[in-house]
This record gives structure tokens, sequence and C-alpha cells, in this order.
């Protein structure tokens, strides 16, 4: 559907690498215009060149999500040379592996701060305008980990759930404003947050396999989607299994490894 993308304007935060860069280049490459915001400026720069150089339109604000104020410089930045934002993809995320006995706050804190106030920073930043102009699509890059609880990852799960509920409420809040909500939960897929792990990855995908899905699902306009379907089947299962079971599961199964 690269008409889909014809003349649109798309932010997304997290551009420099993993899921944000696959998703910017192919978005580019449909016909979209794209807004990258992340802290690595030069990184962006790279990506911005790369879109360029295949005749794509694309722009570059750096800015750390965790800053709101930053967050709106870069993103009117991005609307003066780009025009007004019609879809805004919540991507920059972090992952930590805290084993319970070593817990550190400060960690938990800046997962927390990244992976949901990032996003909520970046959502405050376009959202009165969409809903002004009565149309705007906000996507959210949560994960299957945002199910239920894993073994090593208690401010990653924490995180993700935290943020899918944030949009789920966005989504019901926002019904009759022509503004629509997409969440999308993925899988293991091969970037820089799952590379090194030496735990075995169930139905690991490639970015290219992941990115697509992806695309197919804001595309559909879907309120939420999980992949792969193997996966998300067996998580899904987790929700209605009895705590005893489940934590004797999820034990046994730590992907943090």
């Amino acid at each position: 559907m690269a008409n889909y993308w014809n003349d649109k304007t798309v932010l997304i935060t997290g551009a420099s690498s993993g899921i944000g860069k696959g998703l910017a280049l192919q978005i580019a490459a449909n016909g979209a215009r794209l807004g990258l915001i992340a802290r690595r400026e030069e990184v962006l720069e790279e990506i911005v060149a790369e879109i360029k150089a295949h005749n794509g339109t694309a722009t570059a604000a750096s800015a750390d999500v965790r800053d709101a104020a930053a967050v709106q410089s870069a993103t009117d930045r991005i609307r003066a040379e780009l025009g007004p934002i019609d879809i805004m993809i919540a991507n920059a995320g972090i992952g930590v592996t805290d084993h319970a006995a070593n817990l550190n706050p400060n960690k938990v804190a800046e997962v927390m701060d990244i992976n949901v106030l990032g996003a909520v920073n970046s959502v405050a930043a376009v959202l009165p305008e969409m809903v002004s102009r009565g149309r705007g699509q906000l996507v959210a890059i949560s994960s299957l980990a945002g199910y239920r609880g894993l073994a090593k990852s208690a401010a990653y799960c924490a995180s993700k759930a935290a943020l899918s509920l944030f949009f789920e409420s966005l989504r019901i809040d926002l019904r009759h404003s022509g503004v629509t909500v997409t969440v999308i939960y993925p899988g293991f897929i091969k970037t820089p947050l799952t590379a090194g792990r030496h735990a075995k990855m169930p139905y690991l995908m490639e970015i290219d396999d992941g990115v697509r899905k992806i695309l197919t699902a804001i595309e559909k306009g879907k309120r939420s989607y999980a992949f792969p379907w193997q996966l998300a089947t067996v998580v899904r299962a987790g929700l209605i299994m009895p705590a005893a079971m489940y934590d004797w599961i999820a034990e046994r199964n730590s992907f943090r490894e």
C-alpha cells in the first residue's frame, strides 16, 4: 500500500537504529516525508542522506525524548520544514537486564523515562495539531513483553505495559476526533536491543520482515497488532495461566542472558 504513505509527513522517534531506522527507510521509499528524532544527530544525518540519495524527503532534529521542551522544539522544526505531522511513531526505547536481587532504581527510572515518558512527550508535541485538523495517527512500538512479567526484565516489561495502556487510553479518548491510535506488539527482532544475547529467542525475525508487518498494521489502521502470531499466541495464553504455573514456566525461560 505504497499510496497510503504518499504526501504524508511521518515523525519517528528513536530513528537512528534498529526498528526506527528500518521504518524510516521503508516509509521514505513508499513516498512519505520523514521527520527523524533521536539523540545522535550525526547518525540521523547519515540516514537523511541515504533517504535523499534515493530521491526521498527527510529531515532530522536531534532531541532526548525525556526532555519535553526539546521534543516540542524538534517537532516544530520538522513541521516547519515538512508540514503538519500526519503520523507519529513513538519508537524510542531501551532495555536493561535487571535481576531483582540487583535492583537499581536509577536504571529503572531511565527505562521508564525513555520508554514511557518519552512517548508521552512525543504525543504531546503532535496531538493538539492533529485534533485541530481532525485527522492523524499515533503509533506506539510496544512489545509482547508488555503482556506479563519476564525474568530479569522487570523495568522493560513494566515500561511496555505502561506504554501500551497509555496509548489504549488515548485511543478511547480520541475515538470521535479523527485521530486513530495503533499499538504494535513485536516479538524478537534482530536489532541492537537483542544483539549479543546468548539465550534462545523464539521466532527471532529479520528486521525487514518485522518492518513490513508493522507497516501493514499501520496502513490497515489496526488498533493493536501482535506478531509473530506463534509467539503472540503463547504470550496471550500466559494471560490466563494460574500464577504458579506461569512463574514456573517463566523462571525457566529467561531471554536476557
